[in-house]
């Protein structure tokens, strides 16, 4: 079973989703949303969390799940956990982006990771049924993961977000650190899986199926653009690709 669980950040939906792959969560959301997806999962404890990386909108709620959960592993890149351990630096970032004063009403309480919960990745790895890559660019500690059961690759910000169907695929608001031939060579790295042998089609949270279609040429005249028309083409042609909701800025999402 693999399904998406829109965990209706500030009571929007279609804002940050969770994915579930049997007893498997991916990216659970910040602890603002931790009830909704407390509800959907009907409080039973996972067999293993896997983050793409650290940031709020994916991965704030990771210390309030183990909380909930206290055996629960929880699989990170090398360079992101000592950030869910002591998460005492990562926070004033946060906040200098979103304003200490939407802290709490965005992302709710930040819970340090205990380290014996913590699962080093660096890439290359098979866990819980999962391939790992490595896949900076968004961020020096994304990765990604292919379940190789279904086929499914779960790309956190890499591939692309989209809100509705109708709607084009784009990347996501890029970051401060943004490294852009390393998230060109991540996208390859997605690309190298080639999950588009065992599916024809895009599916990410509240979608339905799109036709596949060829990558598109890297033609925009600024770095950024090149990520944005690899991404659109790479997201939509690559197969069963789990893509986040999209996180809107703080001026949006009231």
């Amino acid at each position: 079973m693999v399904r998406e669980i829109d965990t209706e950040h500030l009571g929007n939906e279609r804002v940050t989703c969770c994915w579930q792959v049997g007893d498997v969560l991916v990216d659970p959301g910040p602890e603002s949303t931790l009830a909704t997806l407390m509800d959907e999962i009907e409080d039973r404890a996972p067999r293993a969390l896997l983050l793409t990386h650290i940031h709020l909108d994916h991965a704030g709620g990771t210390g309030a799940l183990v909380r909930a959960f206290p055996d629960l592993p929880v699989y990170v890149h090398e360079l992101g956990a000592p950030h869910l351990i002591d998460p005492s630096k990562l926070l004033p970032s946060a906040a200098r982006l979103y304003g200490e004063e939407n802290m709490d009403r965005m992302w709710g309480e930040i819970v340090p990771v205990p380290e014996r919960n913590i699962r080093l990745l660096r890439g290359g790895e098979t866990v819980e049924g999962f391939r790992v890559a490595y896949a900076p660019g968004h961020a020096s500690h994304h990765v990604v993961y292919l379940h190789e059961d279904s086929g499914w690759v779960f790309t956190g910000d890499v591939a692309g977000v989209r809100i509705h169907r109708e709607w084009p695929v784009v990347p996501p608001t890029p970051p401060p650190d943004i490294d852009v031939e390393a998230w060109l060579q991540s996208i390859d790295a997605i690309e190298a899986w080639d999950p588009a042998a065992r599916w024809a089609a895009m599916k990410q949270l509240g979608s339905l199926l799109a036709e596949t279609c060829p990558i598109i040429p890297l033609t925009a005249p600024d770095p950024y653009g090149l990520v944005s028309r690899r991404v659109s083409g790479v997201a939509v042609r690559a197969g069963w690709i789990a893509l986040p909701a999209l996180s809107l800025p703080p001026t949006q999402v009231d």
